[in-house]
């Protein structure tokens, strides 16, 4: 899929090689890195503040010896914070290794911060919001592919919207759902909670593959809908 980058940095295309080096975006007040790692092409993404030069790491997934050259880079990063989007196996394989390397505060969905290994500092609810330097996530609750997932979005004072989805948002659909229910609830989710709410230029970041955003999908909602996955 190719998106059309309308944002600060147009070097950026959101597309990464297992295995392969970062892609960087560069906006006002944060950078973000987007790295391939482990053997089922997650996605770790690296927000750092522009001004502090702290950093918050979303899903410290596999491959902590990358991520922790990665916060190595020139400048040396300090991370703050982990966030785990849900509980699933793929997206913390890193995430003790780096927390102890580093101290980062963790957090994590309440509904699934008891499935997730080590201590969760901080239990996420909707409408929370993560530090990022001077700079703010909010978290927004995305319940169905697990009951706790959670994306974060960063509000750009001078561009777009940057939603980070796990795997509650792909192109081409939502993530996987166990039952008809666990489906509604994310749809519903998704319909109330982003497309109801963002605009069609927010950047999507999804757990795993391509970048995508909110305009490009938009239209096959219905389509979504109706094939129930």
């Amino acid at each position: 899929m190719t998106v059309t980058n309308t944002a600060n940095d147009n070097s950026y295309t959101g597309h990464v090689e297992p295995g392969g080096s970062p892609a960087t975006r560069e906006l006002p007040d944060i950078t973000i890195a987007k790295l391939s790692v482990g053997p089922m092409d997650n996605n770790a993404y690296l927000l750092v503040c522009r001004h502090t030069g702290e950093g918050v790491l979303i899903d410290a997934a596999n491959d902590a010896d990358r991520i922790q050259a990665l916060l190595a880079g020139e400048p040396a990063t300090p991370l703050r914070s982990i966030i785990t989007t849900h509980q699933h196996y793929d997206h913390w394989q890193a995430l003790e290794a780096v927390t102890a390397a580093t101290g980062a505060q963790t957090f994590a969905g309440a509904a699934d911060a008891p499935d997730i290994p080590g201590t969760t500092d901080v239990a996420l609810e909707h409408g929370d919001t993560v530090p990022l330097g001077t700079c703010q996530l909010e978290v927004i609750s995305l319940r169905g592919h697990t009951p706790g997932s959670v994306a974060l979005l960063y509000r750009d004072p001078e561009g777009v919207g940057h939603l980070f989805t796990g795997d509650s948002l792909f192109p081409g659909g939502p993530g996987k759902t166990r039952s008809p229910e666990a489906f509604s609830s994310l749809m519903d989710d998704l319909e109330s909670r982003v497309f109801g709410e963002l605009p069609d230029d927010t950047w999507v970041y999804p757990g795993h593959g391509d970048d995508t955003t909110l305009g490009t999908e938009r239209p096959q909602l219905p389509e979504w809908r109706r094939r129930g996955w």
